[in-house]
């Protein structure tokens, strides 16, 4: 019983320290990689190979285009957050520098967070940043 209590450990753990598999993190798959979305406490978060501030001129477009209402914008130097309500849903984007052309952009749909409305808006995103 013992040695098959310490396989499944080593197995496990074998799995956590390797890069391709995935990994369960708070009930959400987190994949390693390039172009990975995390989806993390009801935020999806990516990185952008662009500009801190194409990044926040493409999210800005994407509530545009969404036809939020109640939009507040707060710029800073190097994070940025829009607050805004898109049919009916509250929406926050946090647009955060990581290096040159390299931004952290994480967008939470409603209280506790959804998934594909926030893909959605992310594809949005990813949409302006190719234009």
């Amino acid at each position: 019983m013992k040695r098959v209590k310490w396989l499944v450990i080593l197995m496990i753990g074998a799995l956590m320290l390797s890069g391709c598999a995935p990994l369960m993190v708070g009930g959400a798959a987190v994949g390693g990689g390039s172009g990975a979305y995390f989806y993390i406490n009801g935020e999806l978060k990516t990185d952008y190979h662009h500009s801190f501030d194409k990044a926040w001129s493409a999210c800005e477009k994407t509530v545009a285009h969404m036809n939020a209402t109640d939009v507040f914008p707060e710029k800073e130097i190097s994070k940025g957050t829009i607050q805004a309500i898109i049919d009916g849903e509250k929406v926050r984007f946090v647009v955060e520098y990581k290096a040159k052309n390299l931004t952290t952009v994480s967008i939470r749909v409603g209280i506790i967070g959804n998934k594909s409305a926030s893909q959605r808006l992310h594809d949005k995103v990813s949409n302006y940043l190719l234009k």
